[in-house]
């Protein structure tokens, strides 16, 4: 169970629930590169949040409001598109507000 600055609150709720369940996490442990240049240079990269040696599966978190998550879902295309071996899973901010309220209820 890997501690680090998150670049977002929910990413540390998520965090200590993976924690709470005992689940072993890293966080940004691997870069991906999506997009090369004309020479064969990568020029785009994604970074999933966490990555789940247990489940082997990146978990990416995001809690945009949907209208804003072209972006992410684009990236999230290319890493499939360009690692088909990957296994990454995106967790939005619906998935995000029905773990959290459901923790609440049950502290």
């Amino acid at each position: 169970m890997s501690r680090a600055p998150f670049a977002h609150a929910s990413e540390a709720e998520l965090a200590r629930l993976f924690d709470f369940y005992r689940v072993d996490w890293q966080y940004e442990p691997r870069t991906f590169p999506i997009a090369w240049n004309e020479r064969g240079r990568p020029v785009e990269f994604f970074t999933p949040d966490f990555y789940l040696p247990e489940f082997d599966v990146y978990i990416e978190l995001t809690v945009a409001k949907p209208i804003r998550n072209n972006r992410k879902n684009r990236k999230l295309r290319l890493l499939r598109s360009h690692h088909p071996l990957v296994n990454v899973k995106l967790f939005t901010r619906r998935d995000a507000e029905r773990v959290f309220s459901r923790l609440k209820r049950a502290s």
